[in-house]
């Protein structure tokens, strides 16, 4: 992939997210997480998506372990931006310049490879000018050491800041029908400034594919279970929307899951970020990058998710004051 700010020529349909894949969600099996990353790479996948974060930074090793011997076949994405430890103060944000490179090299070690394709901000650090991380990251660049840069969870104007700096080729945001900011905030300033957008939880974590009928459902640890949307009563109003999802499904003769993410490539210039955790998911992603359905699906879903029909916030109140997408 070229240091460029357009992806328009070699967007994917999907990404392939891994982060359920080392137990964000739970319980996870590497045997598994591989088999299915093989999967992918097997039947025509190129995108993968990580970030150091993830499992501090197991998951990053997990995935070099998938493309070992296979990297020209990868566009590979990962993420910097957060200290991770087992305690808590070893834990935040810190997106110093002085940062960077280490933070890039430790990622470049656990991948097994000398480029990172994609190397985004987690999240924007707001102890740092975005000029500071976002230069620091660009020298990355000519050195070699990345290919292209993205952002997470911005908003137009630390975007606008980034971009007069190095080209910003992706955003990459929380997008799915239950949440569905970015259509108003940021997706309108890519497009008109030719940058990409990466939806990532385009299954608003797993609640869109109907396999989740209680709260319960959620084993302890998984990290759901401290999101307002997924807690008490307003799980259960959120249910209700997934139902009618689970109706429109049945008269497209898909599943769930399926239109959940044909939903979100109706736009020209998205590209969901699907989490996997076996074959059967990378399958369904497929189906949906290429389901044609006439507009009266994608209307009567516009209608029956709109933002105010969501109850909850995405994340706790904590959690939402790192975000500048999505308030």
């Amino acid at each position: 992939m070229k240091p460029s700010n357009t992806l328009a020529d070699t967007a994917p349909s999907f990404v392939l997210g891994t982060m359920a894949m080392t137990g964000y969600y739970g319980p996870s099996s590497d045997a598994l997480s591989l088999e299915t990353l093989d999967y992918y790479l097997s039947h025509g996948g190129r995108w993968i998506d990580t970030a150091d974060l993830y499992a501090n930074g197991a998951n990053e090793v997990l995935v070099g372990k998938a493309i070992a011997g296979r990297r020209r076949d990868v566009v590979l994405c990962t993420k910097f931006g957060y200290l991770f430890g087992e305690r808590a103060d070893q834990r935040g944000l810190d997106a110093r310049p002085e940062r960077v490179e280490a933070a890039c090299d430790a990622s470049l070690q656990r991948l097994g490879t000398d480029v990172i394709d994609l190397f985004y901000l987690h999240r924007v650090d707001p102890n740092v000018p975005i000029e500071d991380t976002y230069g620091a990251m660009a020298r990355l660049v000519e050195k070699g050491k990345v290919r292209a840069l993205g952002l997470c969870e911005v908003g137009p104007k630390t975007y606008a800041r980034a971009a007069a700096i190095h080209p910003v080729a992706v955003v990459q945001s929380e997008y799915s029908l239950w949440s569905r900011e970015p259509e108003t905030d940021i997706i309108p300033v890519l497009r008109e400034h030719g940058s990409w957008f990466f939806g990532y939880a385009s299954l608003g974590r797993g609640i869109l594919s109907g396999a989740l009928k209680s709260p319960d459902d959620l084993p302890p640890g998984d990290q759901r279970r401290d999101m307002p949307r997924f807690q008490g009563e307003n799980f259960y109003k959120n249910l209700e929307l997934v139902e009618l999802l689970k109706d429109l499904a049945a008269q497209a003769k898909v599943n769930a899951a399926q239109l959940a993410l044909a939903w979100c490539r109706r736009r020209g210039e998205v590209s969901p970020i699907v989490g996997v955790t076996e074959p059967q998911h990378v399958r369904d992603a497929q189906l949906a990058a290429s389901l044609e359905l006439p507009a009266v699906f994608w209307e009567k879903l516009d209608e029956v998710f709109a933002p105010d029909a969501i109850a909850g916030q995405r994340y706790p109140e904590s959690a939402m004051k790192r975000l500048e997408s999505g308030r």
